[in-house]
């Protein structure tokens, strides 16, 4: 008799959390909306104790996301709670950590307001640089990739050997591809973690995040880190995130797709100097993505001539919402120097692609570029 095969990762993320099939049940549980909890007696072995410490629907999210990462999962109440969570436990006074100078803006920003207040040595490498740093002495080794808004790729298993012959752990930022394009605790990371805002959940319509450890032990710190600082979820968020994560693959798919056909318009239009996508076969970042990522993303940056074009692209363009986040179902853009964050020219744009029909995404940013 044939083994059943087991499933892909894109049903397992609409099917897991789905198995009470009695009558009448719901699809999903609803959010069980509690701080307090029956508790009868000796509570030694009750999961579910006080609001703080876990909820029902945060543990059927943190199931499913365990059963993805391939590690066991814990939810947060931000993306940001879920990376302090990991730079945080970790690390003591003295020791060192290696972050991406050219990531997300909100990491090294903690690290460097905190961490080294605290007495631990932030060191900042760009990410292209990441495979031929030296991590002697070093404790954590933090990488994001695709990075933000650059759109570097750096090779996860090389990393992961590098470091851990070094003795460092190694924590990678999987925000941009999602664990459904690039699943780093099975390519040697000790740590994956994600801003579930962006394309995790993709609505646009929720603040979360999740880490994911290789070796179980390292969960206890993260825990403990969430429970004491209070970086909670709230369980209609977690529901929230839930439903989202049913349509990831397709969203991804479709948004990957669009993705590739306006990087190749950009990269022939006269009025953009610059494109990155890791998917455009002359990226620097596309042979260790095609390697890596099972999909190449739904984010593009590119350069106009100064801030006064880029600003007039982003307004002529319908389909585009000028906003600071991505991977959502709509297409939205942004001048990300704006911030004062990222090192970037006057000119650049990060645009996030949705799941528009791609003929028409592609069209109305055709048409914008071509009124500049």
């Amino acid at each position: 008799m044939t083994e059943p095969q087991a499933p892909s990762a894109a049903t397992l993320a609409l099917h897991a959390g789905t198995d009470e099939r009695s009558t009448g049940s719901a699809f999903v549980a609803g959010p069980v909306f509690a701080s307090a909890f029956h508790l009868p007696g000796d509570q030694a072995g009750v999961k579910y104790q006080y609001g703080r410490f876990d909820n029902p629907t945060w543990s059927a999210l943190e199931e499913v996301i365990a059963r993805l990462e391939s590690g066991p999962a814990l939810t947060f109440a931000s993306g940001v709670a879920a990376t302090a969570a990991v730079l945080t436990p970790f690390v003591q006074p003295g020791d060192t950590i290696v972050l991406p100078d050219d990531g997300y803006f909100a990491t090294r920003s903690y690290a460097q307001t905190y961490l080294a207040r605290w007495g631990v040595k932030v060191r900042l490498v760009a990410t292209p640089q990441m495979a031929s740093a030296d991590f002697s002495g070093v404790k954590l080794v933090f990488v994001e990739t695709p990075s933000n808004p650059s759109l570097d790729v750096v090779d996860i298993e090389a990393l992961a050997a590098r470091a851990h012959a070094a003795g460092a752990l190694l924590a990678v930022d999987n925000t941009t591809a999602t664990v459904l394009s690039q699943a780093p605790l099975k390519l040697g990371a000790d740590f994956s973690v994600a801003s579930d805002t962006k394309a995790f959940n993709g609505h646009s319509d929720v603040v979360f995040g999740h880490v994911a450890v290789r070796d179980p032990e390292l969960l206890a710190g993260v825990r403990q880190w969430r429970t004491l600082v209070g970086a909670i979820p709230g369980p209609m968020e977690a529901w929230l995130v839930h439903r989202g994560l049913a349509t990831l693959d397709l969203r991804l798919a479709r948004q990957s797709e669009s993705a590739l056909a306006v990087a190749e318009l950009l990269s022939r239009h006269r009025a953009v100097s610059l494109v990155r996508y890791p998917g455009l076969s002359d990226d620097p970042s596309h042979p260790v993505a095609r390697r890596q990522m099972r999909y190449f993303g739904a984010v593009v940056g590119f350069e106009l001539a100064d801030a006064a074009t880029a600003q007039r692209f982003l307004s002529s363009c319908p389909l585009l919402f000028e906003a600071t986040s991505f991977g959502g179902v709509h297409s939205s853009a942004e001048r990300r120097v704006r911030w004062g964050t990222d090192q970037v020219g006057e000119g650049f744009i990060r645009l996030s692609v949705g799941v528009e029909a791609t003929a028409d995404i592609v069209a109305a940013i055709g048409g914008a570029l071509d009124r500049l």
